[in-house]
């Protein structure tokens, strides 16, 4: 488990920068927790995560949740709602998503208690759709923390590293295994693979778990690249797939549409009985956090998606 987040390797050292970004604020993501107060200043909830102040941190402390205490566990389940969410589960829930698309069950596998077993068989798409129609549907985990509906790069209750890749079950594990199905050279694998990552979001308040979450998608590009293609991937690939993953998976307070803290509040006059008419109230704008249409190719609120505007 001590190997499953590590900024001081590769691929993440080589786009750490990156991963830190937010694209709404143009800043770097903030804890969002008291977790790491005790640290000192730069380590408070809205303090920005920068490449210097993660290296203060104790490498287990940044760590998936299944190694964190109990006594964290329970006050970020407490205080954020954080709740722990077993693989199979998570693979149960994307399989009922999986049956509505497909319109049949067991697709990419058979669910075996708190289980499953691979369908080995190449994945078949009801008539009328395509395998890029799959790759290409926008799915979205909403308060993803580590992103276990999305990528299930080790089993979240025991630590152990989920292989081989065909057996992961997460959101973007399914979309690459069509990919990897349907594609025979290399340029043509990587151009599907890119759309994939760029159909699959979610949003995170805590920023130790978004980071950890964004990890996990840059972990698993790499390692989808280096089994099929038996190679590392470039700094440019890297970069690029880094930028797409902080425009997907961003820092969202999802009850206000919000960068955490940025949901400023109005502010209030105190009037007396001797005042006749009610004081102006200046509500100041939200800043609310921006996501990327890549099939658009431009940006937009995440909120004008409900029909809302700040």
């Amino acid at each position: 488990m001590d190997n499953i987040v590590n900024v001081n390797a590769y691929p993440v050292k080589n786009v750490l920068d990156i991963l830190l970004e937010d694209k709404t604020t143009k800043e770097n993501i903030i804890f969002a927790t008291d977790s790491y107060a005790e640290l000192g200043s730069d380590y408070t909830a809205n303090s920005h995560i920068t490449i210097d102040n993660i290296a203060g941190i104790d490498p287990f402390d940044l760590q998936v949740r299944a190694a964190k205490g109990k006594s964290d566990q329970d006050l970020r389940t407490k205080k954020r709602a954080e709740v722990f969410t077993p693989s199979w589960i998570c693979n149960r829930m994307n399989n009922d998503i999986d049956e509505t698309w497909f319109g049949r069950r067991d697709v990419f596998n058979f669910e075996d208690g708190t289980g499953w077993e691979l369908n080995p068989a190449k994945v078949i798409f009801p008539n009328g759709t395509t395998w890029q129609d799959y790759v290409l549907s926008r799915r979205l985990e909403i308060t993803c923390g580590e992103a276990p509906f999305l990528v299930s790069r080790y089993d979240t209750t025991t630590g152990e590293i989920i292989l081989p890749l065909d057996r992961r079950i997460g959101i973007l594990d399914r979309k690459l295994r069509v990919v990897n199905e349907n594609t025979n050279d290399e340029e043509t694998w990587l151009d599907w693979t890119l759309k994939a990552f760029q159909s699959t979001y979610g949003y995170e308040f805590q920023g130790d778990n978004l980071l950890v979450g964004r990890i996990n998608l840059m972990n698993t590009f790499t390692d989808y690249l280096t089994d099929r293609w038996g190679r590392l991937a470039t700094l440019v690939e890297l970069k690029k797939v880094a930028n797409i993953i902080c425009w997907n998976i961003w820092q969202m307070d999802g009850l206000t549409g919000t960068v955490p803290y940025k949901a400023k509040q109005p502010t209030f006059e105190e009037i007396t009985l001797f005042d006749f008419e009610e004081p102006e109230i200046e509500i100041p704008k939200m800043i609310g956090c921006r996501i990327y249409d890549w099939q658009a190719n431009r940006s937009q609120s995440y909120e004008s998606l409900k029909g809302v505007e700040y």
